[in-house]
C-alpha cells in the first residue's frame, strides 16, 4: 500500500474515532436527561370564570338578575380558586380536593364553585371508584374510566416546569375539552376523571363551560400503596345508574339544570 493511502486511511480512522465519541457522548447526555417520574403528587388548581358562567344564563330583562349578578360583583372576585392533589403510584391515582369548601352563597351555581368529587383509579384495569356529593346527597361510582376522543396536535407550552403537549377531546358524545400533557411523567391519568393521553394531564380546559384544571407544582417521590386506595362511602353506582339519577334530580331544572347536570357526570 501507497504511503499516501496508509496515511488517508489513518486520517479517516481519526475521524471515525472522534465522531463515535461524540455520538457516544451526546447519547450518554441525553439518556441522562431523560428522566421519568412514576410517583408523586401533583398539585392543581381549578378556575372557574364565575363572571362569564353567571352572566351566560341571566335574563337580560331581568331586573332581579341583573341586580343580583351586580351584588354578586361587589361581594366575590371574577375567578373562583380551589386547590386539589393528585397522588400517583404503581400506575394508580387518586384526585382528592385539597381546600375546604366555603359557605359564601356562590349565587346558584354551587356545581361551578365546588368540588364534589374524590376519584381513584386504576390505570392498568381501566376502573375507577368516585364519591360524589350532588346536593348534601353521598354517591359512590364504580365503573370503567371515562373514554374521551383525542386529538394530539404540535402545539407545546411549559406547565408546572414540564414541556407539554396540546390534545383536543370530546367527552360524553359533545364535550368540548382541551388539555395538555407531559410524557415525562409516563403515567396515563389527570385532575377528575380526564385520562388516555400517553403521559401525565397537567392542564385540562373546558372552553364552553368557563373552568380549568392546571398543575401548580410536581413532587416526585414513593407514594405508600395504601395511601392510593378507593373511596368507600356513598350510595353504590355505576355510570348508567348516577346518569338516570341526575336526570330525574335536574329535569325540571330548565337550561340550567342541562349545564350543571353536565358537571355533575364529570
Amino acid at each position: 500500500m501507497a504511503p499516501q493511502q496508509k496515511k488517508k486511511i489513518k486520517h479517516m480512522k481519526k475521524i471515525f474515532l472522534t465522531l463515535g465519541f461524540f455520538f457516544f457522548t451526546t447519547a450518554t447526555l441525553l439518556a441522562q436527561q431523560a428522566h421519568f417520574i412514576t410517583g408523586g403528587t401533583i398539585e392543581y388548581e381549578k378556575r372557574t370564570n364565575m363572571y362569564a358562567v353567571i352572566k351566560s344564563s341571566l335574563d337580560p330583562k331581568s331586573v332581579y338578575d341583573k341586580s343580583a349578578f351586580e351584588s354578586y360583583q361587589n361581594k366575590f372576585p371574577q375567578f373562583k380558586k380551589l386547590k386539589s392533589v393528585l397522588k400517583f403510584g404503581g400506575n394508580k391515582t387518586l384526585f382528592t380536593p385539597a381546600t375546604a369548601e366555603e359557605n359564601s352563597s356562590q349565587f346558584w351555581y354551587d356545581v361551578f364553585a365546588s368540588q364534589p368529587n374524590i376519584t381513584w383509579s386504576d390505570l392498568s384495569k381501566r376502573a375507577t371508584v368516585i364519591a360524589k356529593e350532588i346536593y348534601g346527597e353521598e354517591l359512590l361510582l364504580t365503573d370503567t374510566m371515562r373514554k374521551i376522543k383525542w386529538k394530539i396536535t404540535d402545539e407545546t407550552r411549559e406547565i408546572a416546569g414540564y414541556t407539554c403537549r396540546r390534545a383536543d377531546g370530546i367527552m360524553m358524545d359533545s364535550i368540548y375539552v382541551v388539555a395538555f400533557y407531559t410524557n415525562k411523567i409516563p403515567v396515563f391519568g389527570g385532575p377528575e376523571s380526564f385520562n388516555g393521553l400517553p403521559g401525565m394531564i397537567m392542564y385540562v380546559q373546558l372552553p364552553h363551560d368557563n373552568i380549568t384544571w392546571m398543575a401548580s407544582k410536581v413532587t416526585e417521590e414513593e407514594v405508600p400503596a395504601n395511601t392510593i386506595v378507593a373511596p368507600k362511602k356513598g350510595k353504590p353506582m355505576n355510570r348508567k345508574q348516577l346518569y338516570d339519577a341526575v336526570k330525574v334530580f335536574m329535569k325540571n331544572w330548565g337550561k340550567d339544570g342541562k349545564v350543571e347536570m353536565k358537571l355533575f357526570l364529570l
